[in-house]
């Protein structure tokens, strides 16, 4: 069952069509070491309900960091910390039903929010990851809603440093070095600080690019916060073993060229 969220991470597929999946590719079998039952949608779905409900994916996600820390990846001193959208569907705007709440059956998103970013306005939820310099492979998430500031998250552990874009301005953290960049006027010395925390957060972007562009991460049909956070707990292992696989790819070839 982990492994079938962990396919349903790397290609952004709804239940019913990782059901239909499994059941017409070889190789999506083979993955699952060829199951006499092939659980349905359902099935699926009810056990992320029970991953969502208890402390297991966090055992799931700490299994995974483990086996990675196993292989001694090359790393940088510091983390870096970003946000970004995960977009969902409003809904109708007239569902027909009074007093709506968490268990009433309607089309309209329960847990999501309207928030603004320049001109902009996104309905959805807020994905905050932590990714280790160097790596590039993401250590945290968490999942909030839309309009929750980005600041009110912080991922960082005290013996850190963390790096982090101007959104974060005025934000303290639990790191020991707190490396933001400023917004506003700033004077000469604070414009260089803020362009050599440029280059080394730079890095923050390449795993939200991949996740949403490669794993279409970026978008969601789930309506409650709970279970979209264990869904974005599989995109992202996704993400983690296939920059894995890249990491030791590059070690392979450097090694064989030296």
């Amino acid at each position: 069952m982990v492994k079938l969220l962990f396919l349903q991470g790397c290609y952004g597929i709804s239940d019913e069509e990782l059901e239909f999946q499994v059941n017409d590719r070889i190789s999506f079998r083979n993955f699952l070491n060829f199951p006499e039952n092939i659980p349905d949608f359902s099935t699926t779905w009810r056990f992320r309900e029970d991953l969502a409900d208890k402390d297991t994916i966090d055992k799931v996600w700490a299994e995974i960091h483990r086996q990675i820390s196993e292989k001694n990846v090359q790393v940088k001193e510091g983390v870096i910390q970003d946000a970004s959208f995960i977009i969902a569907e409003p809904g109708k705007k007239n569902s027909g039903m009074q007093d709506r709440g968490r268990d009433a059956k309607t089309s309209r998103s329960k847990d999501e929010t309207w928030t603004k970013k320049g001109k902009k306005s996104y309905f959805g939820f807020n994905r905050h990851i932590k990714v280790r310099r160097g790596s590039k492979i993401t250590e945290e998430i968490a999942v909030t809603t839309a309009k929750t500031f980005d600041g009110a998250i912080d991922l960082a552990k005290p013996d850190e440093i963390i790096y982090r874009d101007r959104d974060y301005t005025g934000v303290n953290t639990k790191a020991k070095g707190n490396d933001t960049m400023k917004r506003g006027s700033l004077d000469v010395y604070l414009k260089l600080r803020t362009k050599r925390i440029m280059k080394k957060r730079a890095e923050g972007e390449h795993p939200i690019a991949t996740i949403e562009r490669c794993l279409n991460g970026g978008k969601t049909r789930l309506i409650t916060i709970y279970r979209v956070f264990a869904q974005q707990v599989f995109v992202c292992i996704a993400y983690k073993l296939h920059r894995l696989r890249f990491l030791l790819n590059i070690h392979s070839f450097r090694s064989i060229k030296c």
